[in-house]
């Protein structure tokens, strides 16, 4: 299949952390519809609480579904703790994005969280 010429005709944009290689793939694949996103390094650029909240809610999900619970803050911090509200989850991630799950991909066709990565097809451009 031929390569497209990459277009901004459908504006997509990708949270994306480059040695992550589901970010990657996911990556790969918007480019490989003819797309280039919008790249948002979110370590060095981390999306305020409001953009969280929005990104969220376009997702159905709440603050805790967009924590890596891997990562060392998450165990540091207890956010395991019912304890913490959405509100203070989200203050969590902005001061802490590498807690941020990655990768979230807007569309015209919807926000996801694209684990797998092979979800991003869901909200690429229609041929």
């Amino acid at each position: 299949m031929a390569a497209r010429t990459p277009t901004t005709d459908y504006p997509m944009t990708i949270f994306h952390k480059p040695n992550c290689s589901t970010s990657r793939n996911v990556l790969g694949l918007i480019r490989e519809s003819g797309v280039e996103p919008e790249i948002v390094l979110y370590l060095e650029t981390p999306p305020s609480k409001k953009k969280l909240r929005e990104l969220a809610k376009a997702m159905g999900m709440g603050a805790r579904d967009l924590l890596r619970t891997k990562e060392a803050p998450y165990e540091d911090l207890a956010l395991a703790d019912p304890k913490w509200t959405d509100d203070q989850l989200f203050d969590f991630i902005v001061a802490n994005p590498i807690l941020l799950q990655r990768p979230i991909v807007v569309s015209p066709r919807g926000t996801l969280m694209c684990r797998p990565w092979a979800r991003v097809r869901e909200i690429l451009p229609t041929a």
